[in-house]
């Protein structure tokens, strides 16, 4: 019991030293200025949820669609509406971005391209990249 309180005393001490400081938290959203890698990092986990959302609607649109041909057309006008395309856009390119990222992660895990300025070099290729596929699929889609 006693091991208790003298271990409860030390964590009221501790918290009380660490309330009264005035130093901020290292690194604080405040003080820390955001990178590439940081930056795209965080992207590509963010691509990642929205594409484990889209394959969670892929087994939907095929159920919607193989109910008959009155529900196809209103999948067809569905997908006509603009905002519904603005969101076919962003699906398509998180796919190339999160694509395009991992495949640089892999580069990163054989040890090819760690130095800061090839890490640069790599983020802003993938950003590059990404835009054309999409640019490409939706040339290819439209026609």
């Amino acid at each position: 019991m006693e091991i208790g309180k003298r271990m409860g005393v030390a964590l009221i001490f501790n918290m009380d030293r660490a309330l009264n400081n005035k130093r901020p938290l290292s690194p604080h959203l405040q003080i820390y200025k955001p990178q590439l890698t940081s930056l795209m990092s965080i992207s590509h986990r963010f691509t990642g949820v929205i594409l484990t959302i889209f394959s969670l609607l892929i087994p939907s649109v095929l159920l919607i669609i193989s109910m008959g041909p009155e529900y196809y057309d209103l999948f067809i006008n569905i997908l006509n509406h603009i905002l519904i395309k603005f969101i076919i856009i962003g699906a398509i390119f998180s796919l190339a971005y999160h694509l395009c990222n991992g495949i640089r992660h892999l580069l990163w895990d054989a040890g090819i391209g760690l130095s800061i300025k090839e890490s640069y070099l790599s983020g802003y290729l993938v950003l590059l990249i990404s835009l054309l596929i999409t640019i490409t699929a939706l040339f290819n889609i439209t026609r």
